[in-house]
Order: C-alpha cells, then sequence, then structure tokens
C-alpha cells in the first residue's frame, strides 16, 4: 500500500506521503540497484523521481524501464539544482533525497518516517552508510567507506548538519529555508545545514542505511578533498556570523591539528641544515613524532577499522587517512588566505523554487 506502514501515526489526515528524489548524472553504473532499493521499501512512497542532470549514458532509460518517473535538466548544473527542481516537481509531505551511488535497506524510508511522524517538532531525518560497499572497488573506497561509517555513527542522536545522500526532510521545513545552493558544487551540505538549523531539530539516525559506491582511486579523491576543503572556512565563518552555529565535524580536531603541524613541519625539517644546524636532528624527527600524533589522536578510529577489516588493513587506513588530511589542512588554509585577501559574502537564494506540486 502506498504511503502506509504499521505503527506510524504520520498527520490527522493519514500517514506521511514520501517522494523520493533521486539526483543523478551518468550514474548507470549504480542506478538500478538504487531505484530497486526505493522500490523495495516496506514503506512505499508516493512518486520516485530521478532528476537527470544532463547524463549523457542510459541513466535515463534504466529509471523509465523501472517505472520512475524522469525530470530531464536541460544541462548539467550540479546536485543542487538538480535536488531543486526535484522538490518543485513532487507533492509528498515528505521529500526523501537519495544519491543514485547508495542502495537503501529495506526498511530506510519506513524508519525515517517513523521518526518524523512520532517527533513533530523534528523536520530532518538523515542516516547511515552499511560497513560494506555497495560496489567493492578495492582498498582505498574501504577506506572511504570506514571513516564515513565511523564518524557518522560517533554522532548518531540529534545534530546540526544534515548530509543529503540519504535524508528526509519535511516538505514545510524546506519551505522555510528556502533551496540548496546552486552556487555551490561542494559542500552545499554545509552551507544548507547552517540554516536549516535554525528552523528545526535535525536527527542522524543508525536506523536509515545505504550501501555506498565511493570512490576508488587515491588520485580523484584527493583532488575532491580539496574541492571541498577550500570553501570550508568561508563556509564556517559566513555560518559564524549569520547563525551561530556549530556544524558536527568529520574528523576530529585533534586529528587536523596534528596533520596541519606536521604540514608546517616539513619545510622547517628540509631547511633546518641551513637555518638552524643545531636542531637539524630535533626538526629531522619532528615529522614522525606528529604523524604518529596524528594516528592516536582519534583512537576509537583505528579500534573500528581494526575490528572491521584487521591489522594491515588499518595501517593502510591509517597512512591514507593522514593523506588526505594533509590535502584538508592545505586547501583550508588556501580558503582562509582567499578570503582574507578578498571577503565574499555567499548569496542566500529565494525560497520560491521550492514550493512543489499540490
Amino acid at each position: 500500500m502506498t504511503g502506509t506502514r504499521t505503527g506510524i501515526s504520520g498527520t490527522a489526515s493519514g500517514p506521511l506521503t514520501v517522494s523520493v528524489v533521486v539526483p543523478c548524472y551518468n550514474a548507470a553504473r549504480t542506478l538500478r540497484a538504487c531505484l530497486r532499493s526505493v522500490l523495495a521499501q516496506t514503506y512505499r512512497p508516493v512518486e520516485v523521481l530521478l532528476v537527470d542532470d544532463g547524463s549523457t549514458d542510459e541513466s535515463r532509460e534504466i529509471a523509465a524501464e523501472l517505472g520512475c518517473q524522469v525530470l530531464r535538466q536541460p544541462e548539467n548544473r550540479g546536485v543542487s539544482a538538480a535536488r531543486n527542481a526535484g522538490v518543485a516537481a513532487t507533492r509528498g509531505e515528505v521529500v526523501f533525497f537519495l544519491d543514485s551511488d547508495v542502495a537503501l535497506a529495506p526498511d530506510a524510508l519506513g524508519n525515517a518516517v517513523d521518526i518524523l511522524a512520532t517527533n513533530p517538532t523534528v523536520g530532518a531525518v538523515h542516516g547511515t552508510y552499511d560497513t560494506e560497499p555497495l560496489v567493492d572497488d578495492g582498498p582505498v573506497e574501504r577506506y572511504r567507506i570506514l571513516h564515513a561509517v565511523h564518524w557518522r555513527r560517533r554522532h548518531v542522536g540529534e545534530v546540526r548538519t544534515v548530509i543529503f545522500a540519504l535524508a528526509a526532510l519535511r516538505r514545510n521545513v524546506l519551505r522555510a529555508v528556502g533551496p540548496l545552493h546552486e552556487g555551490l558544487r561542494d559542500c552545499e551540505d554545509v552551507e544548507y545545514s547552517s540554516r536549516l538549523a535554525r528552523h528545526t531539530r535535525v536527527v542522524l539516525t543508525g536506523s536509515v542505511v545505504g550501501r555506498h559506491d565511493d570512490g576508488s582511486r587515491l588520485w580523484p579523491i584527493l583532488t575532491e578533498q580539496w574541492r571541498r576543503a577550500v570553501p570550508l572556512v568561508p563556509l564556517a565563518l559566513a555560518a559564524g556570523r549569520t547563525d551561530g552555529v556549530r556544524l558536527e565535524r568529520a574528523n576530529h580536531p585533534l586529528g587536523v591539528l596534528a596533520a596541519a603541524l606536521l604540514l608546517g613541519s616539513l619545510p622547517l625539517a628540509a631547511l633546518a641544515p641551513l637555518l638552524a644546524p643545531a636542531y637539524a636532528g630535533w626538526l629531522a624527527v619532528l615529522p614522525a613524532v606528529l604523524a604518529l600524533a596524528f594516528c592516536v589522536a582519534d583512537p576509537a578510529l583505528p579500534r573500528f577499522v581494526y575490528a572491521q577489516r584487521g591489522p594491515r588493513f588499518t595501517a593502510f587506513f591509517l597512512g591514507v587517512h593522514l593523506l588526505v588530511h594533509l590535502v584538508l589542512v592545505a586547501g583550508m588554509a588556501v580558503g582562509a588566505l582567499r578570503w582574507l585577501v578578498r571577503p565574499r559574502h555567499l548569496a542566500r537564494p529565494a525560497p520560491a523554487t521550492v514550493s512543489g506540486r499540490a
């Protein structure tokens, strides 16, 4: 039965209706698994909409073959524009955003609606990943998945951040907050969260779970980390000035600090024989000491990885994690310098574009 499940009270007029919006760009590799997982939910959505953001593969044909609605964007405008278009074209009281590389557990929609239906002041619910990837492409992908699972599990409960990969938001909350910032192709969830937390309570739950097909090659992952790191400081400064909202962190602050000090110590160690020969020996070992400090900065993380994959993978994980952090702090430093040289304010998008269909 559409939009119903035993034990969900919904609203005065009946169970909460859910529209699933899947933004998509050349996602044929995972899209079939993603959409089939939606169609197999124990809590049936009233509609499943694929917003095709200018794909050149067979994504649209796969969605049509499975009986899903397709909204085709005239050009590739980014995931924020695709999500905004999906909200405007749907009618459910709840919009469940699902990335095209995530396949939901069968009870994911129902568990999200349970939380919304029994907690009227909660306007947004988002979930976590399974520890196993949707498509296992090797150790780098396993690193990404386990890190994502760990930090989300650490914050389960009421939070101030929403991650749109698998997230349910009430439509009236979307109207109040306004659309996602279409000028951002990275960190759009960070910017949106700074506005969302002023309007409603947000819950991160371990009961809404999906298997994710993450990146599996190191260089593209580092490139993505750089892109996401550069706007972080400006976004955090903008949120702090206007909203006073502190957002959850994916990385432990002590680990970020150790990586920043390590990055700063490298030129000191290299130049010490020329500039301070008396301290050259001490400065030469400083990067190794800081690398060790990084590995123990968040002891729960290596314990979690060890339990999942064993000692050899834990060593690999920590090496990749350190490299990612070095890129993170370098990108944040560049973003902060750009902000200081040329401060800019992020324009707030107009809320009228997210009303949805009657």
